[in-house]
């Protein structure tokens, strides 16, 4: 599809097929109430750069606004993503493996000593999904370089890992 085919129809199939994710995304990084309006805003910033939407790679370009537009929140909020709140905490669906990681104090150790960057690796890696081309369209690289990224980042985790458990 060419970007001249970014019309109301492509918006509503790539928003029904991706909002959901994107809502998850900003939930598991700790905008925990605001998920969905922050969703909302990046799904508004996708409409007003739909020329610049790539084809076939939405999502990643989706999770790389979100990652721009939570940013931005917590600027604001001058708050830290993957905080104590017990409550929040409890509020996770228990089943999902990114829920165990949260509440798995080691592993939250481990995240914590990795760079914000590795940590953003991991987690869209862990989380999102995101491996190849995609991982290296949501970073901005080249896929050479994401998967030297990856690769370079999964052996610090495990050398966190090791050390916090």
């Amino acid at each position: 599809m060419s970007a001249a085919a970014h019309d109301e129809q492509w918006f509503e199939r790539i928003f029904a097929a991706h909002g959901t994710a994107i809502v998850r995304f900003l939930h598991r990084r700790g905008a925990y109430a605001e998920a969905e309006d922050l969703a909302a805003e990046t799904f508004t910033v996708m409409w007003r750069k739909k020329d610049e939407v790539p084809d076939g790679a939405e999502l990643p370009w989706l999770y790389k606004t979100a990652g721009l537009t939570l940013a931005n929140w917590f600027r604001k909020k001058k708050s830290l993503p993957m905080g104590d709140s017990q409550e929040t905490l409890d509020s996770l669906d228990s089943n999902d493996p990114a829920t165990l990681v949260v509440k798995d104090h080691g592993m939250q150790a481990a995240l914590a000593e990795l760079s914000e960057r590795d940590r953003d690796i991991i987690l869209a890696v862990a989380w999102e999904g995101l491996t190849g081309q995609s991982l290296a369209d949501y970073l901005g690289i080249s896929r050479n370089a994401a998967d030297a990224a990856l690769s370079r980042t999964r052996k610090r985790l495990e050398e966190a890992i090791a050390k916090n458990t």
